[in-house]
């Protein structure tokens, strides 16, 4: 009898859309982003006050992935940037194939770069190229300095790390050791890019500005 390893051919497949994906991406040449993080960790706010303070600068379109609602979509159509849903009905992660669709829907001859907001989730999302430049990873410091080393994954695949809320350390109440996050980070990726940042109060965010801004001059070149 012969063996199907599942789990090849479902990643098999999704390659094939997320090659595909990559070549129309690149053909445009945009530059395309894929945001992962814990649920709660801020990545709405944080791709909110990107759009919101780059309006002048950049267009940017978003590629929002929730198991339910069109509620982060809703938040990001506020700020008159376009926002395509997709709603994974229970799957942990978005897919080449859902991102392909969803690109087909952006406005893409407006648009200076995408940003996929995946599923709330360190695990799943890490596994599933989807044609994206680069994974950028966002961990705040409620959820603890250990998560570099408890989910290596995607700590070593991300181009950039951003460490948000740092405005709560200096309350007191977050235990959270920035310079370990640092080590064991570079200790998985040496040549990621690390920015603490609070998206609520905009502290750090300008980093964070400068570095997309070069992504997206280098995507354009």
């Amino acid at each position: 009898m012969e063996k199907v390893n599942v789990g090849k051919r479902i990643l098999g497949a999704n390659e094939q859309y997320a090659h595909k994906n990559s070549e129309l991406l690149s053909r445009r040449k945009q530059l395309c982003l894929n945001l992962i993080s814990s649920p709660g960790s801020g990545k709405t706010t944080t791709l909110v006050r990107t759009i919101t303070d780059l309006s002048d600068q950049l267009r940017i379109g978003v590629i929002e992935g929730d198991l339910r609602t069109d509620i982060d979509a809703q938040r990001v159509r506020a700020t008159k940037a376009p926002a395509i849903q997709i709603e994974t009905e229970g799957a942990c992660h978005l897919s080449a194939r859902q991102v392909n669709k969803a690109l087909s829907r952006l406005p893409l001859d407006a648009l200076d770069m995408i940003f996929i907001e995946n599923v709330g989730n360190l695990v799943c999302p890490s596994a599933f190229e989807l044609g994206e430049d680069g994974k950028i990873v966002l961990l705040p410091v409620t959820e603890g300095d250990d998560k570099p080393a408890k989910y290596p994954g995607i700590f070593a695949k991300s181009k950039a790390l951003l460490v948000n809320k740092i405005d709560l350390l200096a309350s007191g109440l977050v235990d959270f050791d920035l310079e370990r996050v640092k080590t064991d980070a570079r200790r998985l990726n040496q040549d990621i890019e690390i920015f603490p940042v609070s998206a609520r109060t905009g502290d750090g965010m300008d980093q964070w500005y400068d570095w997309l801004k070069s992504q997206v001059q280098k995507a354009h070149a």
